[in-house]
């Protein structure tokens, strides 16, 4: 029977709706019960989205559940409103946030917003009844790429039958990932399934894209970047709930991607810093889609050139599997890789350094790829001309006398002068504080100032400067010099690739306070090899280090999975992530010692600090230093075990903390990509 709360009348059939708050508090983080009226009875199904009335405020809230009485003692009000019938938050996607809020001490409305475009009533009158198959006309996509690695035809037979497969894929040298890739998601997709490709950067997604456009329509692609426009992404994310977008491509947040049927996920260069948003609670693309795999029993590829550690630890666990392509495929597809000492002294006593700052055996590898009209790739680790300077005789950083910032020469080679990159104040009369020498050094030559001094020394030759807010997306072929930072190489016009690649202070890249400097090193060199023509075509990659590194050892031999295996065997000496679960916790002093009373942590876990937070970090919210007192860090590890025990260990804390009502802003980051 019918009843009213005073005002409104009260559905008949259960008339109780269980609803989540979206209200980013972790002591609110829970199901309240409200009602519903006769005329919201029909649209108010689990997963639609209301707006109701909380704290005085209308707040929007997911129903969950609907009930016929509620276990509320009170009086329980009416929803305001359904502010739409679209089921945006499925079962499927309602299980995947419960566990990434136990995974990362998440508040789940912080992952529902990533997961969620905001409505856009525009959208919802779009079709998104036609099926896939009407949409366009689909070739029978190619799959032979796969037969060139171990055990790939295996591979590729076990996720068409539906089983679930997970591979950590090792590109080769050479290989046409995007067509790869879409070839096999496309596969899935004529056979009825759905296919999930997550890639770091909108480069990425296009040249995905390009290849799909091959072997199926455009309207058969769906994308989600975040350039796109409010109704778009609601409605392409619409267009994947109801079946209709079945091939779909996208950045990190389209992890979260509703695909129904999902078969197979994709996610390409899992170290890519790209992947791991940047708000709270800080979750990796690579973690959302293991869990997927892990809840809907979709095949995963992980897939680089390189591999992470992380990835390593999959495969050692046997919870995938290799797919790297034979010893003699690698030899066939690769470029000739040397190591060649960057020395201060090397370079002096090499007459051809003088003026292009390359050892000979770079100089000559340059030379014939340009004799035979092909560009030449040059990566340099930074941008700009001169951005760093130090003392010639002690190395001591060159600091501004006034605010002690970084001296470097600006970008353009004009200004002789050393200029503070910090406040902009000139020092013409610059004397080390250690030392009291006058003389001055580059410790990094970015990459205007390395484009300059290869344009003198290979005159007739043109020179393409890519960098920081002047990346060049393509060249035509022919012969060049290509300066450019990590990510901004330009590709080649139809498909072509690079004659030879250089690969210039390495240092500046291996020797950075970094847990992952090594595994990133290797990553930005491997995807720049892969770019340059085979050995047996004259293909040749010069890195400029130390031979007798074990990294560059790895990168000669392209033994990715070696490298890998030995970074993780690293980790686990010192106890560092992924060997161990690790949650970074910043905060005031205060705050962080409140944490650790209320904070109930598992029996083995180690608190290590507090330290100051490093220079490069900065506390969300507002933080006043002078009132509270520099940030700090506390990190905290426990063994490896369930993966969500220490998360929700955390969470219990903050939702202890926020009951408490300390207002100081503290930040949870578990498993985080970089320590400190």
């Amino acid at each position: 029977m019918a009843t009213t709360d005073g005002t409104r009348t009260t559905a008949d059939s259960s008339p109780v709706v269980r609803v989540l708050p979206l209200l980013g508090l972790p002591h609110l983080d829970r199901p309240f019960d409200y009602l519903i009226t006769p005329e919201d009875a029909t649209a108010a199904q689990p997963g639609v989205k209301v707006r109701v009335r909380f704290g005085g405020r209308l707040v929007d809230a997911i129903v969950l559940s609907r009930h016929t009485n509620s276990e509320h003692g009170g009086r329980l009000r009416h929803i305001d409103r359904v502010i739409s019938p679209e089921v945006v938050y499925p079962p499927r996607i309602a299980e995947l946030i419960d566990q990434l809020a136990d995974r990362y001490a998440a508040t789940r409305s912080d992952l529902i917003r990533t997961a969620i475009p905001p409505r856009h009533a525009g959208a919802e009158a779009a079709d998104h009844a036609t099926a896939w198959e009407e949409l366009g006309t689909a070739t029978e996509p190619d799959l032979s790429a796969w037969s060139a690695y171990g055990f790939g035809e295996s591979f590729v037979d076990a996720v068409l039958a539906g089983a679930t497969a997970r591979a950590v894929w090792q590109i080769a040298p050479g290989e046409d990932w995007a067509e790869a890739l879409i070839a096999l998601a496309v596969k899935v997709v004529l056979d009825g399934g759905g296919a999930l490709l997550v890639v770091p950067d909108q480069r990425d997604v296009d040249m995905l894209e390009a290849a799909a456009r091959k072997i199926v329509g455009p309207r058969q692609i769906t994308t989600l970047t975040a350039g796109l426009g409010p109704q778009a992404r609601y409605r392409r994310y619409l267009s994947i709930l109801n079946g209709q977008g079945r091939l779909v491509i996208g950045t990190r947040s389209a992890a979260f991607a509703p695909v129904d049927k999902l078969t197979l996920a994709v996610i390409l260069h899992d170290g890519d810093d790209n992947l791991v948003d940047p708000r709270a609670p800080y979750h990796h693309a690579r973690e959302v889609l293991t869990t997927r795999s892990a809840i809907e029993g979709c095949s995963l590829i992980v897939a680089g050139h390189a591999r992470t550690a992380e990835a390593q630890l999959l495969v050692e666990s046997g919870w995938a599997h290799d797919l790297i392509a034979p010893r003699d495929t690698l030899r066939t597809r690769s470029p000739h890789i040397r190591a060649a000492a960057d020395s201060e002294f090397e370079l002096t006593r090499d007459p051809r350094a003088g003026s292009a700052r390359l050892p000979a055996a770079a100089f000559d590898a340059a030379r014939r790829a340009l004799a035979r009209a092909e560009p030449v790739l040059v990566q340099v680790p930074r941008k700009g001309y001169v951005p760093t300077l130090a003392c010639r005789i002690c190395r001591f950083p060159a600091r501004c006398r006034a605010c002690n910032g970084p001296l470097g020469l600006p970008e353009g080679g004009g200004a002789s002068v050393p200029t503070c990159r910090w406040c902009g104040r000139p020092d013409a009369r610059f004397r080390c504080g250690e030392c009291g020498s006058q003389k001055l050094r580059a410790t990094v030559l970015g990459a205007q100032r390395t484009a300059e001094e290869l344009g003198r020394a290979f005159a007739q030759t043109r020179v393409v400067a890519s960098g920081g807010n002047r990346i060049v997306e393509e060249i035509s072929p022919g012969a060049a010099l290509v300066v450019a930072t990590p990510g901004a190489e330009p590709a080649i016009a139809g498909g072509g690739r690079y004659g030879a690649a250089l690969l210039l202070d390495t240092w500046a890249l291996l020797g950075r306070q970094d847990l992952r400097a090594t595994e990133d090193t290797l990553a930005k060199w491997a995807a720049v090899a892969t770019q340059v023509v085979s050995a047996k075509d004259g293909g040749e990659v010069i890195v400029m280090a130390d031979p007798g590194l074990p990294v560059v050892q790895h990168f000669i031999r392209w033994d990715m999975a070696g490298a890998a295996a030995r970074e993780l065997a690293q980790r686990a000496e010192v106890r560092f992530p992924p060997t161990v679960h690790m949650a970074a916790v910043d905060g005031a002093q205060a705050s962080l010692d409140t944490f650790l009373e209320l904070v109930e942590l598992p029996e083995q876990a180690e608190v290590l600090g507090p330290v100051d937070l490093p220079a490069s970090e900065k506390l969300p919210g507002e933080y006043d230093e002078r009132v509270y007192g520099p940030p700090q860090r506390l990190l905290i590890r426990t063994p490896l075990g369930p993966r969500s025990e220490l998360g929700m260990a955390l969470r219990r804390g903050a939702v202890q903390r926020a009951t408490r009502k300390d207002d100081l802003p503290l930040r949870i980051q578990v498993d985080p990509v970089h320590v400190g």
